[in-house]
């Protein structure tokens, strides 16, 4: 009955209708007890192939179904013509010369000039084009004789041109031939779209049709959409986990994510299903492939660029149990086993190495310092924990130091979750996967969470959370309430950091036009991106780490929903500065006294950062900044400090000690 009470008092307060009055507060803050270390790795990202997440996302590739091999060959293109000629354009497919890339694209033109024979490509939900940016188109061929040129054309969906150049391919015989040519667009278009006009006589075999904006991340050729990436640099995340999410997992088997098919020379990258096609009815995305130009070699590269661990999830032989529940039976689990123990060579070995090799042949001889990887996405049961344990085994056999991370299934209580996880810390786990969609009510009442969970054993790994509010749709559902119920909760996240040593919000990035899966960090259209409300929150306490825990209490107990407040509190032994978050959850204003006790001297001001709004508020593209943080100055006198926390806000205090 009391928790009942208290949860009732607490819903009143989160949504606004609270009838008693708001008391002061004073919190006392034990800034010369630093205890548990925060990792570096504790708040990082999940990037899964949700949402058009890659293709169609970060992957800058403008150009659908660049290699013909969709399950419809011929989708996202259109053939224009002034004349139908029965054969003139007929896909091919080569599957026993070439497993990986079996088809392409036979065109057979009759003296055509440009305007009589052409291609449309429509890209994924249109193409963003950007005046005064260079764009690289690309393409393989070959032909009998030199005898075909290419009208490259953008254009707008008035069909006016935008940007064009002209292509002529020079090779000749039955070698496949590359061909390049750059050009800059002369408007800004949201949904545009690529011509490709032939001019010529006699046969031309066409494959990896590619067009990419020249303004990629860090300038790469065939590399990333930068808007979107600055976004995760901005936050100087711990770690990237990648690739997912069920996509590691797969409707089937077969459908599975293998690393392998996804290094190597880009046209021999095997394309797959996206499982995320076939998913959701009500969301239908029969285009969603993964053509894998974003592969593990990109992966481990952005995870360097960004100073981020790399963190990648590999199958467990079994396949998604809410689809298939497909398993590899264990006596032919070995390749699977091979597959990750290639990973670690493919990430760390030497150049001399097979793996370390593919390696350095693409670009990269260091290593990249693997130090972690999962076994398993979302997985549950005893078959998990018996095919997990080969895992184990071999691994730490051959590479001790490697951390592995171990699923306790899709939700964070319940029976599954009961036996994983007495099962995991059986197996002295090293760390354990959390994963927890939920309503507001459950990060506001799960801040105490960790508080008495073991001190010794299997650490945790918030692997993938978010707050899902009721009754809304698509980005809507990434409000205030959604952002300020996760603040509260990552305070207890903090508060346990001995337990709690890596956590991560899910799903990373979605498209407007494309997403099946809501609420998610970061919004995108073909143009634009901006950060939710959560972004903001997830990037606050990632820049506001701090190296150490200090203890922050009120009344002697930790900070954790009394009248709606949560707190917690970590030095920063590199700037030695003292960081002190507080969440107000209340419809009313706060007036919180910080006491800071064990401390000499401290600085006559500091930085106070605000993120403050209405529960319902959310940004836009349109008004991409409606719920972000404000920086200030306050001053302080003596070793008490006020903070007058404003009605539903989450405040992070940065103060010198001296």
């Amino acid at each position: 009955m009391k928790q009942r009470i208290a949860f009732l008092l607490m819903a009143i307060t989160i949504f606004g209708k609270q009838t008693f009055s708001q008391q002061n507060h004073t919190l006392i803050v034990k800034a010369n007890q630093p205890g548990a270390a925060i990792q570096p790795t504790m708040w990082g990202v999940f990037f899964e192939d949700i949402n058009l997440g890659a293709d169609g996302g970060i992957y800058a590739e403008l150009v659908k179904n660049r290699s013909f091999e969709f399950f419809k060959p011929m989708m996202g293109w259109a053939v224009n013509r002034k004349k139908f000629v029965e054969g003139e354009m007929l896909v091919i497919n080569r599957s026993e010369e070439n497993t990986r890339n079996p088809r392409f694209l036979r065109v057979t033109m009759n003296n055509v000039s440009k305007g009589d024979l052409g291609l449309t490509n429509e890209g994924f939900r249109g193409m963003g084009i950007k005046k005064g940016v260079r764009y690289d188109f690309s393409i393989m061929y070959r032909q009998p004789q030199a005898h075909t040129k290419l009208h490259i054309e953008l254009i707008d969906s008035s069909k006016n041109v935008i940007g064009d150049t002209v292509l002529s391919l020079t090779a000749s015989g039955d070698n496949w031939h590359k061909a390049a040519v750059s050009f800059h667009a002369r408007e800004t278009v949201m949904k545009g779209k690529m011509n490709i006009w032939f001019e010529g006589n006699g046969a031309v075999d066409l494959d990896m049709i590619s067009l990419f904006p020249g303004d990629t991340w860090k300038n790469r050729p065939g590399g990333m959409r930068a808007d979107m990436i600055q976004l995760l640099a901005d936050m100087k995340p711990g770690f990237l986990r990648f690739p997912g999410g069920c996509i590691v997992e797969g409707f089937d088997l077969s459908n599975r994510y293998r690393w392998k098919n996804t290094v190597g020379p880009i046209e021999e990258r095997q394309l797959i299903m996206n499982r995320w096609n076939i998913e959701f009815p009500h969301r239908a995305a029969p285009d969603y492939f993964q053509t894998f130009g974003l592969g593990f070699f990109e992966y481990f590269q952005l995870a360097e660029d960004i100073g981020a661990e790399p963190l990648p999830i590999l199958n467990c032989g079994m396949a998604c149990q809410f689809n298939s529940a497909e398993v590899v039976p264990m006596q032919a689990l070995d390749p699977y086993i091979q597959d990750a123990l290639d990973l670690i060579e493919f990430a760390n070995g030497d150049v001399n190495t097979k793996w370390g090799k593919v390696r350095a042949e693409m670009g990269h001889p260091a290593p990249f310092n693997l130090k972690m990887m999962g076994i398993g996405n979302e997985n549950w049961g005893p078959q998990y924990i018996e095919r997990l344990k080969a895992f184990q085994t071999a691994i730490k056999e051959k590479y001790p130091s490697i951390k592995l991370i171990c699923s306790s299934g899709t939700d964070p209580n319940g029976e599954r979750f009961d036996y994983l996880n007495g099962e995991l810390r059986r197996m002295n786990a090293d760390f354990i996967d959390e994963h927890y969609y939920r309503k507001p009510e459950f990060f506001f009442q799960n801040a105490r969470r960790y508080d008495n969970y073991p001190r010794n054993g299997s650490k945790i790994f918030g692997g993938e959370y978010a707050s899902h509010v009721d009754k809304t749709a698509g980005g809507n559902r990434n409000t205030w309430l959604a952002a300020i119920s996760e603040a509260a909760f990552m305070t207890g996240l903090e508060r346990n950091a001995d337990v709690v040593q890596m956590a991560s919000y899910a799903p990373l990035f979605a498209h407007i036009d494309g997403w099946q899966w809501a609420p998610d960090l970061i919004w995108v259209n073909n143009l634009q991106s901006y950060g939710t409300p959560d972004y903001h929150v997830q990037k606050l306490f990632s820049l506001n780490k701090g190296s150490k825990v200090v203890p922050i209490t009120l009344n002697n107990d930790v900070v954790a929903g009394q009248d709606s407040l949560y707190a917690s509190a970590c030095i920063d032994a590199a700037t030695n500065e003292l960081i002190i978050k507080v969440v107000n959850a209340s419809d009313k204003p706060q007036v919180n006294t910080l006491q800071l006790d064990g401390v000499k001297r401290i600085a006559a001001t500091g930085k106070l950062t605000v993120m403050q709004s209405e529960l319902t508020a959310l940004n836009t593209f349109d008004s991409p900044t409606n719920v972000a943080p404000v920086e200030s100055t306050i001053a302080i006198k003596g070793k008490k400090i006020q903070l007058n926390n404003s009605p539903y806000s989450f405040s992070v205090l940065r103060v010198k000690l001296e």
